[in-house]
């Protein structure tokens, strides 16, 4: 058995294949966002974002349609293989910012993308069947190390192997939630809605969802089962598109692991779209530059250390993980939740004598004020900004305090903030968030327990 080694030589095919796919596939979302008019709405309409670093403002109505047609654009040159790199660099860019203006809209799959979008631009991938092949034919290569088709498999790995130990929770498993709550409400699709609504059935998903994403990588790296489990990759994304309304995730996954088919299937494909086109095969030897091994291994090793440790760092802080949401981005917690609730504010001046009710829609747009009724970092940032807004209105140093009420997977709602904590004096940072009241799983339940609507 050869033993292998990161820098043995593979056909660029597999790179060629992936720089395709994945660049077409980002050129069509930002087209799908366009078309649903979700620029406007997520990034043009609101009048304050949570953003996750307070320097980072949105650029206005024209520096947003900038952004993504920079997204466009970047993600049509990394397909063509156009100027690769200042492509692929302009393209991580673009969308992270975009991704880092809001956590509003935060979603795995845009993680994922600035992720691969960063790693594509270390990879050799434009070196043959590309445009910068016609314009400079001394770089076009027919082999490139294997490590650059690796470290992609690695980053898919992460996804679904993360995916799968965080399924391995007691409402997942044993509750089927929020899958209980989430697949009746699909009955009307055609063929398999009325399998929906019996009991089993989020039982049987939730068990089921949970051995895939465990599971299915090493049966894509098992050549006997690859095709299998591609078919299994392909049934699974296509479901859960049907079901539910995740945007272009599924297709993502689907074409991203075809990574895991040999070199010599895509070198194959390869030849023969080459031999249709009437592109050249000849190639040179590889090139020993910038992006070669012996230069990136520490970074690479770093960058790999840092994709394994940041989805841990939830162990850091106490408390309910799906309630507190403290680590809980980043880390590949896949539809595991279903959350809900409503925040109400107060802002009283110093002595006490001045109180007002906040009307959050005045400052926050539908989606905006969902999403931060149920995540404490947000609901403490809208707290600042309203800080800063009295301030401006004569307050002095206002005291904002929340009262809020929020359900999780189908338990009863209850307090997710100590309504005595005066918000505006709490810091922003990394630390413990104490002021978060604890989740109790039964609240609500204990015989001869009353509720109080104002907890």
């Amino acid at each position: 058995m050869n033993r292998y080694h990161p820098t043995q030589l593979i056909p660029t095919a597999p790179l060629v294949h992936f720089r395709i796919l994945f660049g077409g596939m980002m050129a069509l979302s930002v087209l799908r966002f366009y078309h649903y008019g979700w620029i406007e709405s997520l990034y043009i309409e609101p009048v304050y974002f949570f953003s996750y670093f307070d320097w980072l403002v949105p650029p206005g109505p024209t520096g947003i349609y900038l952004l993504f047609g920079t997204v466009f654009l970047s993600a049509l040159g990394i397909m063509l293989g156009w100027f690769y790199r200042w492509s692929a660099c302009l393209f991580f860019l673009s969308f992270t910012y975009i991704e880092l203006i809001d956590k509003t809209n935060y979603l795995n799959h845009y993680y994922f993308v600035s992720l691969i979008g960063f790693i594509l631009i270390f990879l050799p991938a434009h070196r043959d069947f590309s445009l910068d092949t016609l314009r400079r034919t001394s770089i076009r290569q027919t082999a490139v190390p294997r490590w650059t088709t690796d470290l992609i498999k690695f980053q898919l790995a992460l996804v679904y192997i993360f995916a799968g130990l965080a399924k391995l929770n007691p409402d997942w498993l044993f509750r089927a939630m929020p899958l209980k709550l989430w697949l009746p409400a699909q009955a009307h699709v055609p063929i398999i809605g009325p399998l929906l609504t019996y009991d089993i059935t989020p039982y049987i998903f939730s068990w089921g969802g949970a051995l895939y994403d465990l599971f299915i990588v090493f049966f894509l790296l098992y050549h006997p089962t690859r095709w299998l489990a591609y078919l299994a990759v392909i049934g699974f994304h296509v479901a859960t598109a049907m079901l539910f309304q995740i945007g272009i995730f599924p297709y993502v996954m689907i074409i991203s692991t075809l990574i895991f088919f040999s070199p010599e299937a895509h070198e194959n494909i390869l030849n023969k779209i080459k031999k249709w086109t009437g592109f050249s095969s000849a190639h040179h030897p590889l090139s020993l530059n910038w992006f070669s091994w012996k230069t990136l291994k520490p970074f690479l090793i770093f960058f790999i250390i840092l994709q394994l440790v940041i989805p841990f760092r939830f162990l850091a802080y106490p408390g309910h993980l799906f309630w507190t949401e403290q680590g809980y981005r980043f880390s590949w917690r896949v539809m595991l939740m279903e959350k809900a609730g409503y925040t109400t504010f107060t802002v009283a001046d110093e002595s006490g004598h001045k109180t007002e009710w906040v009307n959050n829609r005045d400052y926050l747009t539908a989606q905006q004020e969902k999403m931060m009724s149920t995540q404490p970092d947000m609901i403490l940032q809208f707290a600042h900004h309203l800080k800063k807004i009295y301030q401006e209105r004569g307050y002095k140093n206002p005291v904002i305090k929340c009262r809020s009420r929020v359900t999780l997977n189908g338990t009863l709602s209850q307090p997710l903030v100590d309504p005595a904590t005066n918000l505006a004096a709490v810091k922003r940072d990394w630390k413990h968030k104490s002021w978060i009241l604890p989740f109790d799983p039964d609240f609500g339940k204990t015989p001869g327990k009353k509720i109080n609507s104002n907890e």
